[in-house]
């Protein structure tokens, strides 16, 4: 629950979204966020690679893999 507690606030002062396509867009953000935060990965990085990768056409990367010893 501490993790989603940012989340909830960014939501809230940010009025939320305004449709259920931005709901999901939301959702998924937060979560490579996190992922990539908790992986100790650059959330920045990761979206731009994607980004990228989608606008080139070619295979989206997976997120980062998770630290050995983790």
């Amino acid at each position: 629950e501490q993790a989603l507690r940012h989340w909830v606030i960014a939501r809230r002062i940010s009025y939320g979204t305004r449709s259920e396509a931005g709901t999901r867009a939301f959702a998924l953000l937060a979560s490579v966020i996190e992922t990539c935060r908790k992986r100790d990965a650059s959330s920045w990085s990761f979206v731009a690679t994607v980004i990228a990768a989608a606008r080139k056409g070619i295979a989206l990367p997976f997120l980062p893999s998770v630290p050995s010893g983790a």
